[in-house]
Formats: structure tokens, sequence, C-alpha cells
């Protein structure tokens, strides 16, 4: 029986190596955006990465880029309300969307940040893929849900990319792959397969850099 929602497999030795070359580019901030007018040209595809705070989404941009501190975290509420832009070489953004999930952060921020988020999910045409983290210790939450449905209603393409794989063991890890694929069948826009990750170790850094250069590529 095909399984749905299957994890990602290693890339091949030619796209591992072309996913390597993407991403040992130079990789530079260009800019926090705060306002869809702050946007930069839309002169080149992107892809964002989305997850609720301290999910570990600085860290994965960092091990992309192998840039250390280039994405950085802030466990303040309201700090990172903006969107991140990156450059990986001349024909690719990484953005950094803002973390989602303070239950602490004032209203009005929050209401400002999610009426930038769906401005930009559904006005930006170079966006190919949006990676939704899910922490593999805690699985799909609540705001992870209004995230992915946000993407549904944007038609906005989602890859699910579970973080901190190694922080938890095999037998509980596999409930919450369970528990991720029953969530993720409930969602339209999202791409059937898995990406499984530890920013630590390395693992999954170049599945993840295959496949966004496979985008690029298209």
């Amino acid at each position: 029986m095909q399984i749905q929602f299957p994890l990602a497999e290693e890339p091949d030795d030619l796209s591992k190596e072309a996913g390597r070359k993407l991403f040992a580019r130079e990789s530079e901030f260009v800019k926090g955006v705060v306002a869809m007018s702050g946007l930069p040209d839309a002169d080149r595809i992107e892809v964002c990465f989305a997850g609720r705070s301290n999910v570990g989404k600085s860290s994965l941009i960092n091990a992309l880029t192998g840039t250390k501190g280039l994405a950085r975290a802030s466990n303040t509420p309201g700090r990172t309300q903006e969107i991140n832009y990156f450059t990986q070489g001349p024909d690719l953004y990484l953005v950094d969307l803002p973390g989602y999930g303070y239950a602490n952060a004032p209203l009005a921020v929050v209401e400002k940040w999610q009426r930038l988020l769906k401005q930009y999910l559904s006005g930006r045409q170079t966006l190919r893929r949006a990676f939704v983290l899910i922490d593999s210790r805690h699985g799909v939450k609540k705001v992870d849900e209004e995230i992915m449905k946000l993407l549904d209603s944007s038609a906005v393409t989602f890859q699910c990319v579970m973080t901190k794989a190694d922080k938890v063991k095999a037998a509980e890890r596999q409930k919450v792959i369970d528990q991720v694929r029953a969530a993720l069948s409930k969602h339209p826009a999202a791409y059937p397969e898995i990406v499984l990750t530890s920013s630590e170790k390395g693992d999954g850094v170049a599945t993840l850099r295959a496949i966004i250069n496979g985008l690029r590529e298209e």
C-alpha cells in the first residue's frame, strides 16, 4: 500500500551536488519587510519558510546556507514581525516569515502580521513553495493548522519540513509522523512528501537543498 505523505528520499548524487552548489553561493540578508510596498522586486523565484516560534527555523536556514548567524532567532514576541529576505546567489530569494504562535504577543501586532502574511502569500507571483516547519517533538498544533489553511486559501503549495528529528526516539518520532500525515491529508495545498531534518546533525539538509534547486530549475 502506498503511504500518503512519504518521507522524502535522499537525492541522487547529481541532484545532491546541484543543491550543494546552489547553497555554496553567497547568502546575503537583503531587508526586513513590514509592508507589501517594501517587498523587493519580483525578479527571481523565491521559497519561504514558516513555522511557529522556536521550531528551529533560523537554525535550518543557517544550516542550508552554511552561514552561521545569517537568520537570527528571537524569543521576544513582536521583535521578529518582519518578512526577512535573503539572496542565495543572483536568481533565488530565501524568505523567512515571522514565527507565529506567540500567545502573549499584543493583539494589534498579531493582526498586523496576519494581514501582511495573507497579502504576501496571495500576492507574490514568484513564490514557488512554502516550507512549513513542524517540531518533531510536538507534531502539528492548532497554530500550524491555521497557517496551513491560509496556504490552502492562497493556493500556495506547501511542504512540511519536520525539524529537530534527532531530539526524539525512533518509536516516538513515528507516532508524530503519523499525526503529521493525518493533519496534512486535510489540506489540498500540501505537497505529498515530508522532509525530516536535524539542523544540528545535518540530516535532511542535502535533501532540502536538492528540492529547492529543483524548484529553481523548473
